[in-house]
């Protein structure tokens, strides 16, 4: 049984921010390594510091923050940002 991904609102309102052609990029990637998966923290890195309880996952200059939820099974997409912007948030 894989994970489940669910978009916060945050997270939609980020991807509508971005160009087409790099949220298309970004959601392919979400599809191709985190829907399903059994493993997701295989492709991220755990945040330190305030956000500990994060994980985040590269997608060429862009960031995708996640909220990684074992016992519900589910990957929830808190933010995506340019790699400058995405931890200030």
């Amino acid at each position: 049984m894989g994970y489940d991904v669910q978009f916060s609102d945050n997270a939609i309102k980020a991807l509508k921010r971005i160009d087409r052609y790099q949220s298309k990029i970004i959601l392919s990637w979400i599809e191709k390594n985190l829907v399903g998966c059994d493993n997701p923290r295989l492709h991220g890195k755990a945040l330190v510091g305030g956000k500990k309880d994060y994980w985040r996952y590269r997608v060429g200059v862009y960031r995708i923050i996640a909220d990684i939820q074992d016992k519900l099974v589910r990957i929830e997409i808190v933010n995506v940002a340019h790699r400058s912007e995405v931890y200030d948030r």
